[in-house]
């Protein structure tokens, strides 16, 4: 089957997901680290992709992000992935491909999934048994957020301002939810969307989308059609006018 075209909608945020070829590790130190938030800030600032969120985790990363434009999430994600294997490669003296393919993600209804995935993307870290809390982990964007540090890559979401009237109420309430967490249906429908390319967002959302474009936004079910809906679904409805 032929792989759907990758939806991106201007000014809604995006979950993205990219991983190392055959789960290898993309980032061996701190240099990897740091020369990889330079691209993205670089790339981003160029092609008008406002980073909110960022975590990088060894064998992958993960981005939430605003494109400004239809085309400027592709520009920004294409850019950093050819600059940052180059000097990688050059860095640690090899060749050949770095990433599993080409990146992954999901769009998402600010208004019911935003806060939730930022702070999927920052509780990855603690998720994955690196750091005991996220605000410990260097190469995320959580101490952003939390107060522990000001990082210019990052451009906060109206969402993540609405949270309250000052930086200090701001920070204590998103560092409220951290200590939440999410429940596993939540980190679920997150992976699956970035994963499978799917938005996630209410059904009027969708509705809203499919005005937008022509590509299918749920995934079709699977198997053979019903012999009642081959039928016209006569035999479901029990009218045959």
């Amino acid at each position: 089957m032929a792989r759907l075209p990758r939806l991106v909608v201007p000014e809604h945020p995006h979950h993205l997901v990219q991983r190392g070829n055959n789960g290898q590790q993309i980032f061996l130190n701190d240099e990897d680290h740091r020369e990889w938030l330079r691209l993205l800030g670089e790339a981003a600032a160029t092609h008008g992709t406002a980073v909110h969120a960022y975590a990088l985790l060894g064998d992958h990363y993960r981005l939430l992000v605003t494109p400004k434009d239809g085309q400027s999430l592709s520009a920004t994600m294409q850019s950093l992935g050819r600059r940052y294997v180059s000097g990688f490669n050059r860095r640690h003296g090899r060749t050949g491909t770095l990433w599993e393919g080409r990146f992954r993600g999901g769009l998402i209804e600010a208004r019911q999934h935003f806060l939730s995935c930022m702070r999927f993307i920052e509780l990855c870290p603690v998720l994955a048994g690196v750091a005991a809390q996220a605000s410990e982990f260097p190469w995320s964007s959580a101490a952003h957020h939390l107060g522990h540090r000001r990082d210019p890559l990052v451009t906060d979401h109206p969402l993540y301002w609405a949270l309250g009237n000052t930086p200090f109420e701001r920070q204590a309430a998103y560092r409220a939810l951290l200590e939440q967490g999410l429940s596993a249906a939540d980190i679920s429908a997150l992976e699956h969307s970035a994963r499978q390319g799917w938005p996630l967002g209410s059904t009027e959302f969708l509705k809203d989308l499919r005005a937008q474009t022509d590509r299918p936004l749920t995934p079709r079910p699977r198997g053979r059609p019903r012999r009642a809906a081959l039928a016209g679904g006569v035999a479901a409805s029990g009218d045959d006018n």
